[in-house]
C-alpha cells in the first residue's frame, strides 16, 4: 500500500479550532494538490481518510471522492495512532491518503522515512507520497515516490 500524508490547505484564524474554514487561498491549493494527486492515482483501491476537523474535510472534498471522517487523525493524534490506523507496512493493497495536521504528519513522515519521529515542518496543502520498503520490513525506510507543495502548482 501506497501512503499519501497530505496536510490540510491554509485556513482561517480563529476559534473553535475544529470549526476553522479554509481561507479563499486555501480551497485553491487544495484542488491543485488534489488534482495533482488524483491523476496518478490507480482506478481502484484508494481510501481517503479525513481528520473530522472542518478545514481537513474541506481539503479532503476536493479530491471529489467519497473519504471517511477518523477521529484518531485529529490534531492531537501521535505517531504511534496514525501508523497504527494505517497498518504499516502491512496493508498491502492500493493507496491511502491521510488528509491531517502538524506536528504529527511531520513526525509520522520523519519516523517512516529515517526511523525516528522528528519535528518534520510539512507546509499547508503540502504532501508526502510514501511506498513500503521494498523489503516490505518494518525496519527499513519508506520509500519517497513525491513531496509537492501547491506553490510549486500555481
Amino acid at each position: 500500500m501506497d501512503l499519501i500524508l497530505l496536510r490540510h490547505a491554509q485556513a482561517e484564524d480563529g476559534t473553535p479550532d475544529a470549526s476553522r474554514r479554509l481561507t479563499r487561498r486555501g480551497e485553491r491549493d487544495a484542488v491543485l494538490i488534489a488534482n495533482w494527486i488524483v491523476r496518478r492515482l490507480p482506478e481502484r483501491n484508494v481510501t481517503i481518510l479525513s481528520s473530522p476537523t472542518r478545514r481537513t474535510r474541506q481539503t479532503a472534498d476536493a479530491f471529489g471522492r467519497r473519504y471517511e471522517l477518523a477521529d484518531r487523525i485529529g490534531p492531537p493524534a501521535s505517531v504511534e495512532d496514525v501508523i497504527d490506523l494505517v497498518d504499516w507496512p502491512d496493508r498491502r493493497d492500493g493507496v491511502l491518503i491521510i488528509v491531517g495536521h502538524q506536528p504529527w504528519i511531520g513526525e509520522v513522515i520523519a519516523t517512516l522515512v529515517t526511523g525516528q519521529p522528528e519535528p518534520w515542518p510539512v507546509r499547508k496543502g503540502a504532501f508526502w507520497w510514501l511506498s513500503p520498503p521494498a523489503d516490505g520490513s518494518r525496519q527499513a525506510p519508506a520509500r519517497v515516490r513525491a513531496v509537492l507543495g501547491p506553490d510549486l502548482l500555481r
